[in-house]
């Protein structure tokens, strides 16, 4: 068992997340290191028969190695009509719970899992939360490797700064799980994020970018408040 407070919060972020998966649903599992928690919670609570007749959607194939680890049956898109509840993390969250995601590249897979759900819960610890998306973290834009160099050029005149996002212990820019490039971009201020999640997602070359406007329904806020971690909800 950790002793360190920031851990302990996160789990029990993550545990409370867990904790909202009701039996017989189809969840949506994001990707993460509070996310994590919740997936080994939900795998828990399944093994000691709390929880029966639940299949997960992964986000990412981190999210897929995790489910399989903690006992978590899993289905595809293409075998179900709905997802009932989504829980994954985020970067950024402002006032309005729009976010900014994509810190692990898995953004495009994750719009599409949190977007269908009926209920999408985000956790996340105190440090994300901002007063405006863009302070603290850059815009990840997922992208096909042609249309790199051109898109890097439209992001600038939208006013961003844009860098391609390299990999860390391996050579070359990171990959993503669809095989594409990251655009890591800089802007100044994001005053209308749900006209700037449009404008991007329009450039041709572009799949998907890291603004969720309007998509998240619970944020599940992990603090450490006199060391002692402490979980609050808005």
């Amino acid at each position: 068992m950790s002793t360190d407070p920031v851990v302990i919060m996160k789990q029990e972020v993550g545990k409370i997340a867990a904790s909202k998966v009701k039996s017989n649903t189809i969840v949506g599992l994001g990707t993460g290191s509070t996310t994590a928690y919740a997936i080994q919670y939900i795998g828990e609570r399944l093994a000691n028969g709390e929880l029966t007749n639940i299949v997960g959607v992964p986000t990412s194939f981190q999210a897929e190695v995790l489910a399989k680890k903690y006992g978590i049956p899993l289905t595809t898109l293409d075998a179900i009509d709905h997802i009932d509840v989504a829980i994954d993390g985020a970067d950024e969250v402002d006032p309005h719970k729009n976010l900014i995601k994509g810190g692990g590249a898995a953004h495009t897979r994750e719009k599409v899992v949190d977007s269908l759900a009926d209920q999408f819960i985000v956790v996340v610890d105190g440090g994300k939360l901002v007063d405006e998306l863009g302070s603290t973290f850059l815009l990840p834009v997922e992208v096909i490797p042609m249309a790199v160099t051109p898109v890097m050029r439209q992001l600038e005149e939208l006013g961003g700064k844009p860098e391609l996002r390299m990999g860390i212990k391996k050579a070359g820019p990171v990959v993503t799980d669809q095989g594409n490039l990251v655009i890591d971009v800089k802007f100044d201020r994001i005053d209308n994020p749900a006209e700037l999640e449009m404008k991007i997602n329009n450039l041709p070359g572009v799949l998907e970018n890291g603004l969720f406007v309007g998509v998240a329904d619970v944020i599940l806020v992990g603090e450490i408040i006199d060391g002692k971690p402490s979980v609050r909800e808005f």
